[in-house]
């Protein structure tokens, strides 16, 4: 077990975030340790631009409350699942779906999503955010998400997914903040800093290879 670690400020990236998005549903991102080092991690920056959201390393929390740092209601919160939902529903267009323990949508999606305080995005490949997910059981008693996004994700640009719906951390919550809060400037002003973070790697690539 690893304990808690706030991300150090000079590592959080602050690039668009002079005035953070003032969110209402908070963000919790659990960071694998071994997702830190990558370099076009995105985790940070979509702490740095959001007013409401922690970004945690670690591997395991007791509870909610821990990896939060405050008290929380699990019943008002939701995890972004690693499973994905009935194909029929996919393929009906919704991009965000709330799925019971078995997979299966569940029957009254607008008030499975209503109430919700905030959502626990595990950040790391695939491998890594699966780990987080069986090393913290309480994770169980959260509303689970799967997304649907109509769009490929940015970050396959310059980094490889593993399945078609696979968003890096800063566009799931991109994604979910737009669909749970009703607008689509906040994803507008993600999807920008993504853009320029992409830029900048890619620069660096093109550097690096002359």
């Amino acid at each position: 077990m690893r304990a808690n670690e706030r991300v150090p400020e000079n590592e959080v990236c602050t690039t668009s975030a002079d005035q953070p998005i003032d969110n209402r549903l908070f963000i919790l991102i659990l960071q694998h340790p071994q997702e830190k080092r990558e370099p076009l991690a995105t985790a940070a920056l979509a702490r740095a631009m959001l007013q409401r959201a922690k970004l945690v390393v670690g591997l395991s929390w007791p509870n909610l409350g821990q990896a939060l740092g405050q008290s929380a209601d699990p019943r008002n919160w939701a995890v972004l699942y690693l499973g994905s939902a009935r194909p029929e529903l996919l393929a009906a267009g919704r991009e965000v779906i709330v799925v019971d323990r078995r997979g299966q949508p569940a029957g009254d999606q607008p008030a499975m999503l209503r109430g919700l305080r905030g959502i626990v995005l595990l950040d790391g490949s695939w491998k890594e955010a699966k780990a987080l997910w069986w090393r913290n059981p309480w994770l169980l008693k959260l509303r689970r998400i799967v997304l649907n996004p109509q769009h490929k994700s940015r970050y396959g640009r310059v980094r490889r997914e593993p399945r078609r719906e696979a968003l890096s951390t800063l566009e799931a919550a991109a994604l979910l903040l737009r669909h749970l809060e009703g607008g689509p400037e906040t994803e507008a002003r993600l999807l920008a800093a993504l853009d320029g973070l992409i830029a900048e790697a890619s620069n660096q690539q093109r550097r690096r290879f002359r």
